[in-house]
């Protein structure tokens, strides 16, 4: 079955996804290219996306359905938004895949209607969180079989730096949902030195312990140098019951680079580390419980060694490309036998 793939990352032919993953030949894929670069989304000065990346989507979406013949894979729900607004006003049924759909918050009133209005077409929904099944369904008013749990995937990721352990330190990297305040109060008590790598919005009108820096506008290659140099990974995540998920790139890639790994146990941070096996789990807005963690790691290197290893065998076996791969040939197969079970111009979506 022919695909055409819409993702904002995809600037160019020899850029191919996920797509020289998928096992077999039945099914043939055709990448559709941004017309610009994606911004960086840590130095956005909002969270929401403006009308000018609102445009690109639709036009990157448009092309996508009219160059496939077949379906349609789109990476980020604004495109899968997109592109079941033009399956209705085109008056066509194309199946939908929609990987790496997350919307970050559950927003009720006009913005729910607006997704329900746009998403009741797609034919699959990718999460990567368990939790987000359930919370999607109910958003959209759409059955659960439609979403479907594949962890975050990352590539392989080259180590270039050793830890350094002539000055120590503590790194925690990234912005959604993190749960700074209880991090600072943690190493402040411990005194010891830690660097936060993330956006001035997730910073703002936070006091800055002198234990910590906060470097602004780093490249993704220091933000990986940190993860590989630091002693500890900490990922801080704040509790909110409107939120779907947060924190799965940094934790993937820590695991991915085999690094020691402390997370707060929300969002969906116990769907990838096995407590006491691949990384620490703590529990959410406890200065305590995060103070207890980072202790145990900070002075005990075969401990630190031993979550590393397990970390970067498991992300490797669960969280790689291979394995995405996979589960999207999986994917396209049911999809595809469903359409070829019902006919294209005969399926309808339930929304019950």
């Amino acid at each position: 079955m022919h695909w055409t793939v819409a993702a904002p990352f995809l600037e160019r032919d020899d850029n191919h996804w996920l797509t020289p993953y998928v096992p077999g030949e039945r099914h043939q894929f055709q990448l559709i290219p941004s017309q610009q670069p994606s911004a960086n989304w840590h130095n956005r000065h909002s969270s929401v996306s403006g009308w000018k990346e609102w445009v690109m989507y639709w036009q990157q979406g448009k092309a996508a359905i009219e160059a496939t013949q077949g379906g349609v894979i789109t990476v980020f729900p604004q495109l899968a938004a997109t592109v079941g607004l033009q399956q209705q006003k085109m008056g066509r049924r194309i199946p939908v895949v929609a990987w790496l759909f997350n919307v970050g918050t559950c927003n009720p009133g006009i913005r729910r209607l607006a997704a329900q209005l746009s998403l009741h077409r797609i034919d699959r929904f990718i999460v990567h969180t368990r939790r987000e099944r359930v919370l999607y369904s109910q958003w959209l008013n759409l059955p659960d079989n439609r979403f479907e749990f594949v962890p975050y995937q990352a590539p392989e990721i080259p180590i270039q730096y050793e830890e350094n352990e002539t000055q120590p330190f503590i790194v925690s990297l990234g912005s959604a949902h993190r749960d700074f305040p209880t991090l600072f109060k943690a190493v402040e008590a411990l005194n010891l030195p830690t660097i936060v790598a993330s956006g001035k919005r997730a910073l703002e009108g936070l006091p800055i312990p002198a234990q910590v820096q906060t470097p602004f506008g780093i490249s993704r290659s220091d933000c990986l140098r940190l993860a590989q140099e630091a002693r500890i990974n900490v990922i801080p995540l704040m509790p909110n019951p409107t939120a779907t998920a947060a924190g799965q790139v940094t934790l993937v890639e820590a695991m991915r680079m085999g690094r020691a790994i402390i997370a707060t146990r929300c969002h969906g941070a116990d769907d990838y580390i096995q407590h006491g096996e691949t990384g620490l789990l703590v529990d959410p807005q406890s200065v305590d419980d995060l103070k207890q963690a980072i202790e145990q790691l900070w002075n005990d290197p075969q401990l630190r060694q031993r979550l590393g290893n397990a970390a970067k065998q498991y992300a490797a076996q669960h969280f790689s490309d291979e394995a995405a791969g996979i589960a999207l040939g999986r994917i396209l197969d049911s999809v595809a036998d469903q359409i070829s079970v019902r006919g294209v111009g005969k399926t309808k979506w339930s929304t019950t």
